[in-house]
């Protein structure tokens, strides 16, 4: 029973888990809360902290999972996407314990990851799956016709769906990160309330830029129209007002235009390939109004919906841990020289 230790550090959140014969026994998570305070993930700040985390991150996932240095069987680690020097930090750990060790190394792509964190549980897609793939970085609707063998079908052109509720939620004045807390809100308001256009793009593509603009300049006229003007009939206070008289309504209506976005995109896709078994992974599809979307559109089109555990959703280990053990098994490794990579998708 091949013992995997995954280290996943793409972004701001140190991970490490430990697999066993596609199991996973521990899924540890070091969150950095001070990004808050910025607005934003900030590289140089993120890439210090995975310094500082690691070590005890690792320590935490084997004690976790009863196990020591001596059982791992191999080394796994996020190769690419994400930010360079975050993923420099997982690499050489990742590297200088294969060496030390005399243990195979293993590297991930992150994206693909995602979508492999629906072979978690025990109970699973079968292939061929469909899988909608939202996270702040991407948005992607994937075919996954075998654990290492995935087609993007897919994509946004512009914005990610994640970026497009982060981005509306600093717009409204809520702190980052804003996508959970317009979840939060949505559920206390109507999704009818106000109505935003459904950006075009060709194919199964996304588009969120032009979603984006119209909510903003919904909003410096404080409700009364989406259309620029050089000069707003509205006063910062009327603007203010507005959105704190209505910020519920609003919440539920730009998360209703955004999973709809999504949905329409993707419920195509499944219908032209003929795919029964379908997906959601990625940060974005820790939210609520998403997982409950997508349930109903499974039970609409009398489809098998699949979605992680919250924990497998955001960036973390336990998915890096499940796509190594499908690498092992296909005796995928790779060598000492290899470098992290801040896009790509193998």
């Amino acid at each position: 029973m091949p013992t995997i230790l995954a280290i996943e550090s793409s972004c701001d959140e140190t991970s490490a888990a430990i697999c066993v014969d596609g199991e996973i026994l521990s899924n540890n998570i070091a969150t950095q809360a001070m990004h808050a305070q910025y607005g934003g993930v900030i590289p140089e700040l993120a890439s210090r902290a995975h310094l500082q985390n690691i070590v005890p991150v690792v320590d935490v996932a084997l004690q976790k999972a009863g196990k020591g240095l001596q059982d791992l069987d191999a080394i796994a680690f996020t190769q690419s996407p994400g930010l360079i020097g975050s993923l420099l930090v997982g690499a050489e750990f990742a590297k200088s314990l294969s060496l030390a060790l005399h243990k195979p190394l293993i590297a991930v792509n992150h994206m693909q990851a995602h979508v492999l964190a629906n072979l978690i549980p025990e109970r699973k897609p079968s292939f061929p799956f469909l899988c909608l793939t939202v996270s702040g970085g991407h948005t992607q609707i994937v075919l996954c016709k075998a654990p290492l063998q995935m087609e993007i079908i897919g994509e946004t052109i512009d914005d990610a769906a994640g970026e497009a509720f982060d981005k509306c939620a600093k717009l409204l004045g809520l702190p980052y990160p804003g996508g959970p807390l317009i979840d939060k809100y949505a559920k206390e308001g109507n999704p009818d309330r106000f109505q935003f256009p459904e950006p075009k793009a060709q194919g199964y593509n996304f588009s969120f830029s032009g979603l984006k603009t119209a909510i903003l300049y919904f909003l410096m006229n404080a409700g009364k129209s989406q259309v620029y003007k050089e000069d707003f009939a509205t006063t910062d206070e009327e603007r203010k007002q507005f959105i704190d008289s209505n910020l519920a309504d609003i919440c539920a209506s730009v998360q209703k235009r955004i999973i709809t976005i999504l949905l329409n995109k993707f419920s195509k896709a499944a219908k032209d390939l003929d795919v029964k078994d379908i997906c959601i992974a990625g940060g974005v599809s820790a939210n609520s109004g998403l997982r409950k979307a997508f349930t109903e559109l499974g039970e609409k089109n009398n489809w098998n919906t699949f979605i992680p555990e919250f924990q497998y959703c955001t960036d973390n280990a336990g998915m890096i841990a499940i796509t190594a053990y499908y690498k092992l098994l296909d005796q995928k490794f790779a060598s000492l020289d290899i470098q992290p990579a801040a896009r790509g998708f193998e």
